[in-house]
């Protein structure tokens, strides 16, 4: 009988669970995510659902880790500094592509070369550019992406940029066409400057992880959950870490499937730093055809068709004070709870809290604190940011004790967006400690920095809320209808029926809304989910009864829901995709596009039946290499002809070959 572990690092909690043979929950256990190195709280985690359950170390067949890293760095604009060599594709793609917007000031080279849609080569690759870039930046930067145009049609210029990077820098080099076989030059630099800035990240999680798991007397083999669903080696994950973008939610999904047998349900999963809607149909989780998006980056990765929103239980509470009422809004940005942090330093954060308090004038930066996170690369840092950090120093600080002028707020969210610091303040987790819904940590700090945050004053100069019970409440339903709103937009996102308004406006519509409360006057108007929702996620069982409510459907809450997705880590199979196109340049000409360049036949049956053959073994290869063993195969080809003088010509086909099979398990 094999026993399996699975692991989820979240934004607040590490989760570890152990399953015997897929279909018995074992232990659970959970433990708070150490983010100055995550593997610490892996192996809390893990230790503590060993000794909850008394399965030794050596009993572990496989471990399998899915985390919301890639995710929630790209949420927060975190990520190391890295540059983007973009071949043969004008200058104004930058700026129309959002390509500037995610560089956020790293290097970047516009650099001649690149090939046509036949993947002839257009222009010669600039080399001697090139290596003057690499020799320039090679300090500063923690790993290079390359794009160039029309790679997939020919990656001959990405390969030598390769090759060229490695050479001259030893740095990690992140290559467009090996990420995606799709058009879209500009997306897929996108994908590979994405791919290039976690690297660092996750390379760094899943050693650290290894290492933890290995001191604990386990040697089992170490999946990653990708952002489809599906489980890959740690060593792939390692070199495409853009691949778990949505892996935490991605395993929620399979999780939930696995908890409740639902076959079509909507799925909401609540973390600490996202919340994560997606739908069930037939009992699987549908596959975004446009490629993975997180906060604002549409990627080429193919990942869970899954709504992320800002928005969790750590949320960053602002304070509303438009016209003569005020109020509150959540996200997207995540702050450690300041009960949490009063958990680590109770006598600077209380001693901190207590003089606020007694200030009659309420500061600007009161209740919030800060403090660095050890160990991290500061490479690329300006001097304000360098004399910020090391202002701050390795305790936990006030964050007005070191703040000295605006200028400096800049510097501090370049040093939160780098992850070398982090900021608490007001969350909903600080509420829901001062309601009594959460007894976790330091109720006391929670209503201090309540009672602080109330002392705020709207447009008509009273104070917002004195009593912070009254406005932990508001915050608590604020977090239920923000939730709402993602449920529907997530629900109008997936309706057939078009309704000419996006589902951001549907869901915030005024019948919508006078629906979902019953509005009974000359009209009657009523409004709800027609689906059941799971809800997932540690404060699942606080936050969505609510939301059910609200929405005048099923709340299924499911046992283990606060760890489905470490459930999900390990009850998923090992899937791999190969792509490739057939294009036809000429008359009797057909044109095979792979990894190592065209290549031409006479027709169309041999070209088809050579790409197939070349997508079939490379598969196969990829799914044993990610730990899959009693492989199958499946091919699909997507055929496009078009009607000329009455016969049917053919135009481009497209190969795809999925690989899937069991993960394999070490043999006791």
């Amino acid at each position: 009988m094999a026993v399996l572990l699975g692991v989820d690092t979240g934004g607040t909690y590490t989760d570890a669970v152990l399953i015997r043979d897929e279909v018995e929950v074992i232990a659970s256990a959970k433990a708070l995510t150490t983010r100055q190195d995550l593997a610490i709280g892996v192996g809390k985690a893990v230790s503590a659902v060993l000794a909850q359950s008394g399965v030794a170390a050596a009993e572990i067949a496989m471990a399998s880790l899915s985390t919301t890293l890639a995710t929630n760095a790209l949420v927060e604009g975190q990520g190391g500094r890295v540059a983007l060599i973009y071949v043969g594709f004008p200058a104004r793609d930058l700026e129309a592509h959002g390509l500037s917007d995610a560089l956020r000031g790293d290097p970047f080279l516009l650099l001649a070369g690149g090939h046509d849609h036949a993947g002839a080569e257009a222009a010669a690759l600039d080399e001697t550019a090139l290596i003057a870039f690499l020799e320039t930046h090679k300090h500063e930067v923690s790993g290079f992406a390359v794009a160039s145009q029309f790679a997939t049609r020919n990656p001959a210029h990405e390969l030598r940029v390769v090759e060229l990077v490695a050479q001259r820098t030893g740095r990690p080099v992140s290559a467009s066409h090996t990420l995606s076989a799709k058009l879209n030059g500009p997306k897929r630099a996108l994908t590979a400057l994405l791919n290039a800035r976690l690297i660092g990240m996750i390379d760094q999680l899943i050693g650290r992880t290894e290492d933890q798991l290995r001191a604990l007397g386990i040697n089992a083999p170490m999946m990653v959950v990708r952002g489809d669903g599906a489980l890959m080696s740690s060593a792939q994950a390692r070199q495409r870490p853009i691949e778990t973008i949505l892996s935490g939610p991605a395993a929620s999904l399979v999780g939930a499937r696995w908890l409740t047998g639902a076959e079509t349900a909507m799925v909401s999963d609540i973390g600490g730093t996202t919340t994560d809607v997606a739908l069930l149909r037939d009992g699987r989780p549908a596959i975004d055809p446009a490629g993975a998006q997180v906060g604002p980056y549409r990627t080429m990765v193919e990942a869970v068709a899954m709504r992320t929103h800002g928005l969790g239980g750590d949320s960053e509470v602002h304070f509303i004070a438009e016209g003569l009422t005020a109020g509150v809004t959540l996200g997207p940005k995540r702050l450690l709870p300041v009960s949490l942090i009063a958990v680590d330093a109770p006598e600077v954060v209380h001693t901190a809290l207590d003089a606020q308090l007694r200030r009659n004038v309420p500061g600007e930066h009161d209740g919030r604190f800060v403090r660095a996170v050890p160990g991290q690369a500061t490479e690329g840092l300006a001097g304000r940011e360098l004399a910020l950090l090391d202002r701050i120093g390795d305790t936990v600080r006030p964050l007005g004790d070191v703040l000295r002028n605006r200028m400096e707020q800049g510097a501090l969210a370049r040093l939160v967006a780098r992850g070398l610091v982090q900021v608490a303040g007001v969350t909903p987790s600080d509420a829901s400690h001062v309601t009594g819904q959460l007894l976790a940590w330091d109720r006391g700090a929670a209503r201090k920095t309540l009672e602080l945050f109330g002392r705020k004053r709207g447009g008509s100069g009273l104070r917002f809320c004195p009593e912070p019970e009254a406005l932990a409440q508001i915050i608590v339903a604020r977090l239920t209808y923000q939730t709402n709103l993602a449920l529907l937009e997530t629900a109008f996102a997936e309706e057939d029926a078009d309704f000419n308004l996006s589902p951001e406006t549907l869901a915030r519509h005024v019948l919508l809304q006078r629906g979902l409360a019953g509005h009974r006057g000359v009209l009657r108007i009523d409004a709800g989910l027609n689906l059941p929702i799971v809800g997932l996620g540690a404060s699942a069982l606080t936050y969505y009864p609510a939301v059910g409510e609200a929405l005048g459907t099923q709340m299924i809450l499911p046992e283990h829901a606060a760890v489905a997705n470490a459930i999900g880590a390990v009850v998923g199979r090992v899937i791999t995709r190969e792509s490739g196109i057939v294009t036809s340049p000429g008359e009797g000409k057909f044109r095979v596009h792979l990894a190592e360049g065209p290549k031409d036949f006479p027709d169309a049956e041999s070209a088809l039946a050579h790409v197939e053959i070349v997508l079939t073994k490379a598969a196969r290869a990829r799914a044993k290499s990610a730990g899959a063993v009693e492989i199958e195969c499946q091919v699909t080809r997507d055929i496009r002809t078009a009607g000329v003088e009455g016969r049917e010509v053919f135009v481009e086909a497209e190969l795809t070959v999925e690989a899937s099979g069991r993960p394999r398990v070490a043999v006791g």
